[in-house]
């Protein structure tokens, strides 16, 4: 199928196919027009993509565990060990960036509210 076809069947627009493409997640074969030419398959592979973007993976780490993901039709699951630690340690990565988002979060409300009293006495 060309790329229109798969952007159809996906929802994905092709400017993000080709970005995939790019990335090496998606990796078409060319006719001798320069056309892409994809796969049945890669349909269900922009479905895990898309589900392992939405988890908050980078496309770095995609590209590397994707190999190694078993599909259900309804969830991903990692079916190396190897690649279920870098899950693990992305999700470790996550907890600690959330974590610093809050602490930043506390930190702006305290100063918002410790200058409330200050603005309503100015005109800045």
């Amino acid at each position: 199928m060309f790329i229109g076809e798969l952007s159809r069947q996906t929802g994905m627009s092709t400017r993000g196919l080709r970005y995939y493409e790019q990335q090496g997640l998606l990796q078409p074969r060319r006719r001798p027009s320069g056309y892409r030419e994809f796969e049945d398959s890669d349909v269900d592979r922009v479905r895990r993509i898309r589900v392992l973007l939405a988890a908050g993976l980078n496309t770095d780490l995609i590209r590397e565990v994707l190999p190694c993901m078993a599909d259900d039709g309804a969830i991903l699951a990692p079916t190396c060990e190897e690649m279920a630690q870098d899950l693990v340690r992305e999700r470790e990565r996550m907890s600690r960036s959330i974590e610093e988002l809050k602490s930043a979060h506390a930190m702006l409300e305290a100063i918002i509210h410790a200058g409330e009293p200050l603005t309503a006495q100015t005109d800045c």
